[in-house]
């Protein structure tokens, strides 16, 4: 194994993690933006107030994205195991 699929390897794992991370972010994102707004138009600056929506979007964004981000995670997992021999050889 050289350094050229190591790094191949790598970068899948990387684009993968990027992937699967990135509408969970946009989720919370975009929530803690909204909150923000509402937050600076009624002038009520209380730090809790934006954890329960971002959380009540997250949980959300897991329910209707899981299937995809598991079928993604387990996908890699399964091509990343059969290439094990291609891999060490």
């Amino acid at each position: 194994m050289n350094e050229d699929v190591v790094l191949q390897v790598g970068r899948e794992a990387l684009f993968l993690i990027v992937a699967l991370a990135g509408p969970l972010l946009l989720a919370a994102l975009a929530v803690g933006l909204i909150v923000g707004v509402l937050q600076a138009a009624t002038q009520i600056q209380e730090q809790t107030l934006s954890f329960i929506p971002k959380l009540l979007a997250l949980v959300i964004a897991l329910v209707l994205m899981g299937p995809w981000l598991l079928t993604s995670w387990v996908v890699y997992t399964q091509e990343l195991f059969y290439r094990i021999p291609e891999l060490i050889g």
